[in-house]
C-alpha cells in the first residue's frame, strides 16, 4: 500500500491529542489514515503506519480499538490494524505485522546488526569448551550430534560451521521483526528478537538476542517471569512459569516450565522440563524431567525419563569439568539416581541408586544398572521383558505434539532396529565369552567396571536371543505378507534386496536410525566442498528417514543368512518354515513376559493404600474402582491380543508356504 506524509491538519489533530515527532515529514501514513486513533505518541526518526480499523476483543468482553496510545516509536513499520499501547520506554527498529497486540511492555529494540541468536556457541557436553555448537533457526538434533561430537573431523567442522556463519549473515538485520497476529502483553525487555507470527508474550522478563520462530500451525507462547538471553526458540514451545534460559536451542514442541533453569544446553523436539536444572546437555528428542532437586549436567540423551533427584557430576576436582556422559536412547534414572561421569549408558536401560564407576554398558542395551555397596550390578537385557519399556515405545508417537509443517528432528522410534538389535548380537559374544572365560557355572562375572551375577548372564542371554529371533522374523514375514506364491523361486525373488546401503554398523543420530556407511557419504561430501547448504544435509537426512525400511531389509537380510546360516537365494520352504515358527516361540515368549510383569501392577502389595478404612475385598474394590481389574487393563487386553494376532500370523505365512514343499518335489 503506497504511503503519504501527513496533511497539515492531521499533524495538527494528532499535537492536539498529545503526539510529538522529530520530523513530521518522516511519519508516512496510508491514503486512508485515521488519526483519531493514535493518541500521546512521540515519533523518532522514519516510522510508516498502517490503517487502525481492526476491534480486538479481550478475554471477559473487553474491547480496544486498534491504534497507538501512550508509546514512543523510531525507525518502526507498522502494519495494518496493530494495537500499541503504554510502551514505558520506546519501541525502536522493528517491523511489526498487521494484527498485533503490544501492551503494556516496557522496551522492544533492536541494537546494531542483530544475529537474532543465530551462531550462538553453546558449550555442550564439555563445560569447558571443545564441543561448541552454533545453533541456527532450522538446527536439527541430527546435525547437532554430527557437530558435538565428530570433532575428530576439523576439516568437516570448519565447514559446517562456516555454512551456519553464512546463514547468519543472511538473516542479519538492523530491524527486528514482529510478525503477524502477535501478542505481547505485559513485557519487560525485549532486545534484538525476532518473533514469529501469532507468538503469545505475556508477563515475560527479558528476552535478549534471540528467535522465537512461530507459526500459525505451531505457535509459541512464552509465559510468566521467564529470561531468556542468546536463545532460538523453535515452532510450537512452551517456555514459562519463570522458566530460564541462557544460550540454548529449544526445540520443536518443547515445553519448559515452572522453574526450570538451563544454560549451554541443547534442548530438542517434544522435550519437557520443569522445576529442575540443566547444564551443558544434549537433550535428544523427548528428553523429560520434571521434579524439583534433578539436575541433568554434561550428558547426552534421547527418550529419557529422569526421575526426582536424578544427578550427574562431570567434575572430579582435578582439571575442571571436563567430563561427559552417554545415556543412549529410552533409558530412565530412577529417583535419587547418580552417575559420576564419564560414563556410557546402554540404550534402553534403567538406571538405579548410585553408580561411581565409570561403566560402559553400551553394547549391553535394555538392561538394569543397579547401585549397591558402592558397586554397580549389570542385569543385562531384563528391560525386554517390562511392561515399562513396551508402554514406552508406544507412547512416543502418540505424544510427538509437533504440528509445524516443516518438522526438523527426523525421529524413528522403533524399539527393535538394526542399531539395537547390532548390539544385542554384540552383548551376546560378550556374554558368551565371559562365559568362556570364566565358566557357565561361575556367580559373578565382571564387565566394564560393572559385575554380573551369573543367573543374570544365563537370563540375559535368553532375552537377547528371543529379541533378535523377534526382529528377524518380523523383518521377514513382512517382506513375505499378503502375496499369494506358486513356488519357492517366486518367494526367493520376494525375499531379494534391491537396496545396495544398509548393512554393517547403524548409527542413532539423536532419533534418526541410518547405516553408518550412508552418513559417511554425507560428511565426505561436506569436507569436499559439495554440500554448498544447511538445507541439503536436512534433506538428506530425510531421505535416510523415508528410506529406512528399505535399508532395514537389507540389513536384515544379511544377519538372516549368517545368524541362522541359511541362504536366503536358495532357501526351502522347511527352512521358512522352522524360521517362523522360531519366531512365533519368541514373538509370544516374550509378550508372555511382559503379560507376567503387567501382573505385579495388580498384586496386594500394589493395592497398599486402597480401601483405607475397609475389608480386604473393599481393598479389592476400591483398587479396581481406581485402575480397573487386570484382564481389562488396555496394555493388558492389548498384550493378548498381540499374541493372537502374532500367532495368527505365523500361521497364515506357513500355511502359504507348506503347498510350495510338494511343489518343489514336483519340479526337483
Amino acid at each position: 500500500m503506497a504511503k503519504r506524509n501527513l496533511r497539515s491538519e492531521e499533524i495538527a489533530q494528532l499535537q492536539s491529542q498529545l503526539c510529538c515527532a522529530d520530523d513530521w515529514n518522516q511519519v508516512w501514513v496510508p491514503e486512508t489514515f485515521d488519526a483519531k486513533h493514535v493518541q500521546e505518541v512521540c515519533f523518532s526518526g522514519t516510522v510508516e503506519l498502517g490503517i487502525f480499523r481492526k476491534v480486538f476483543e479481550l478475554p471477559g468482553g473487553l474491547k480496544k480499538h486498534s491504534g497507538i496510545r501512550r508509546a514512543t516509536l523510531h525507525n518502526c513499520v507498522v502494519g495494518d490494524n496493530v494495537l500499541i499501547e503504554n510502551v514505558q520506554n520506546y519501541i525502536a527498529n522493528y517491523r511489526i505485522g498487521k494484527n498485533s497486540f503490544i501492551q503494556h511492555v516496557n522496551k522492544i529494540v533492536t541494537e546494531g546488526k542483530a544475529t537474532f541468536g543465530n551462531n550462538v556457541q553453546v558449550s555442550v557436553l564439555n563445560e569447558t569448551g571443545g564441543r561448541e555448537v552454533p545453533i541456527y533457526d532450522g538446527l536439527s538434533a541430527s546435525l547437532a550430534y554430527i557437530i558435538a561430537l565428530y570433532r575428530h573431523r576439523p576439516k568437516l567442522i570448519g565447514r559446517l560451521q562456516e555454512l551456519i556463519s553464512e546463514y547468519t549473515g543472511r538473516i542479519s538485520a538492523e530491524y527486528g521483526m514482529i510478525g503477524e497476529e502477535v501478542k505481547i502483553i505485559n513485557a519487560g525487555t525485549i532486545r534484538n528478537v525476532r518473533i514469529g507470527d501469532y507468538a503469545v508474550i505475556e508477563n515475560s522478563t527479558r528476552l535478549e538476542n534471540g528467535s522465537v520462530n512461530s507459526h500459525q500451525e505451531a505457535p509459541v507462547f512464552i509465559g510468566d517471569s521467564v529470561i531468556a538471553q542468546d536463545f532460538i526458540i523453535s515452532s510450537g514451545a512452551v517456555v514459562s512459569d519463570a522458566a530460564k534460559i541462557i544460550r540454548c536451542f529449544i526445540g520443536q514442541a518443547c515445553h519448559v516450565t515452572h522453574n526450570f533453569s538451563a544454560h549451554d544446553s541443547l534442548l530438542f523436539s517434544n522435550c519437557a522440563f520443569e522445576n529442575g536444572e540443566a547444564c551443558a546437555i544434549f537433550a535428544g528428542p523427548f528428553t523429560v524431567s520434571m521434579h524439583k532437586s534433578s539436575l541433568l549436567i554434561a550428558g547426552m540423551y534421547s527418550f529419557l525419563n529422569a526421575g526426582s533427584g536424578s544427578n550427574q557430576s562431570n567434575h572430579m576436582y582435578k582439571l575442571g569439568p571436563i567430563h561427559q556422559g552417554i545415556v543412549e536412547r529410552g533409558s530412565k534414572m530412577t529417583s535419587d539416581s547418580y552417575i559420576l561421569w564419564p560414563a556410557r549408558i546402554g540404550a534402553f536401560s534403567l538406571v538405579m541408586n548410585r553408580h561411581h564407576h565409570h561403566s560402559n554398558t553400551s553394547d549391553i542395551p535394555f538392561s538394569y544398572l543397579i547401585g549397591k555397596d558402592d558397586e554397580t550390578y549389570l542385569v543385562p537385557g531384563v528391560n525386554l521383558r517390562s511392561a515399562g519399556t513396551i508402554r514406552d515405545a508406544q507412547k512416543w508417537p502418540k505424544r510427538d505434539k509437533r504440528t509445524d509443517a516443516v518438522l526438523l528432528d527426523k525421529i524413528n522410534y522403533n524399539l527393535l532396529s538394526p542399531y539395537t538389535i547390532r548390539k544385542m548380537m554384540k552383548a551376546v559374544e560378550i556374554l558368551e565369552e565371559l562365559q568362556a572365560l570364566v565358566g557357565e557355572t561361575s556367580e559373578i562375572y565382571y564387565y566394564q567396571n560393572t559385575r554380573i551375577k551369573g543367573t543374570s548372564l544365563r537370563n540375559g542371554l535368553k532375552l537377547y536371543r528371543m529379541a533378535i529371533d523377534k526382529f528377524l522374523g518380523n523383518s521377514l514375514i513382512k517382506r513375505l505378507e499378503h502375496t499369494p506364491f506358486q513356488s519357492i523361486r517366486e518367494v526367493r525373488q520376494q525375499l531379494a534386496t534391491e537396496e545396495t546401503n544398509g548393512s554393517g554398523e547403524w548409527l542413532d543420530l539423536s532419533g534418526l536410525i541410518i547405516p553408518k556407511n550412508t552418513l559417511e557419504i554425507l560428511l565426505n561430501r561436506i569436507e569436499e566442498g559439495m554440500i554448498v547448504s544447511l538445507q541439503e544435509i536436512e534433506d538428506f537426512f530425510e531421505q535416510e528417514y523415508q528410506k529406512y525400511y528399505f535399508r532395514e531389509w537389507t540389513w536384515a537380510y544379511e544377519k538372516i543368512e549368517s545368524y541362522y546360516g541359511v541362504d536366503l537365494q536358495t532357501i526351502t520352504p522347511e527352512e521358512i518354515i522352522r524360521l517362523v515358527k522360531q519366531w512365533q516361540q519368541s514373538v509370544i515368549g516374550l509378550d508372555e513376559l511382559l503379560y507376567e510383569d503387567a501382573r505385579k501392577e495388580f498384586s496386594l502389595t500394589s493395592m497398599t493404600g486402597f480401601g483405607v478404612d475397609g475389608s480386604r475385598e473393599e481393598k479389592q474394590k476400591d483398587f479396581e474402582g481406581v485402575r480397573g481389574d487386570f484382564e481389562n487393563n488396555p496394555f493388558v487386553i492389548a498384550v493378548k491380543e498381540h499374541i493372537e494376532k502374532k500367532q495368527a500370523l505365523g500361521d497364515e505365512l506357513i500355511s502359504r508356504i507348506v503347498p510350495l514343499i510338494k511343489h518343489q518335489e514336483l519340479f526337483s
